[in-house]
C-alpha cells in the first residue's frame, strides 16, 4: 500500500511543479516595463529533483520547485529611433520574453502536468480496484 501513495506523491509534486512553471507564465509581460523604466525580465521555474538512493532504483523521483528567479538572458534590442526609450544608437530595450518560446514552454508544462494527473488517475483506479478484490 506505500507504493501507492509514493504513487501518488510523485504525481502530485509533477503536477504541482508543472503548475507553478504555468501560473509564472511571462506572456503578459511580453511589452511591459517596470515603473523605474528598465524592462521586464523574464522569469524562470527552477526544479529540483528529491533523489532518495533507495528509491531512485525504482524510479521514484518526485520534484519539488526549488525557486522563481529572474532571467540573466539580455534584453532585446529593436531598432527605433523614434521610440522614447530608444538608446543614442536608436534602439530600444524590451524584455527578454520570446513568444514562441513561451508558447511551446506552456504546452509543455501542459503535457507534463497531463501525463502526472493521467499517472495519477491510473495509480487510483488501481488502489479503487485492490480495495474492490480485498472485499
Amino acid at each position: 500500500m506505500n507504493d501507492i501513495f509514493r504513487a501518488f506523491n510523485i504525481s502530485a509534486s509533477g503536477m504541482y511543479a508543472q503548475r507553478v512553471r504555468m501560473n509564472v507564465s511571462n506572456l503578459a509581460n511580453y511589452e511591459s516595463y517596470r515603473a523605474n523604466g528598465e524592462p521586464f525580465r523574464k522569469l524562470e521555474v527552477v526544479f529540483q529533483a528529491l533523489e532518495d538512493p533507495k528509491n531512485l532504483s525504482k524510479g521514484e523521483v518526485p520534484v519539488r520547485v526549488v525557486e522563481i528567479r529572474q532571467s540573466n538572458e539580455p534584453f532585446r534590442l529593436v531598432y527605433d529611433p523614434t521610440n522614447p526609450r530608444a538608446n543614442q544608437e536608436g534602439y530600444v530595450q524590451k524584455p527578454n520574453v520570446e513568444l514562441v518560446k513561451e508558447m511551446v514552454d506552456m504546452i509543455t508544462a501542459v503535457r507534463s502536468y497531463e501525463a502526472n494527473l493521467n499517472a495519477f488517475s491510473a495509480t487510483k483506479e488501481i488502489a479503487q480496484r485492490t480495495l474492490e478484490l480485498w472485499r
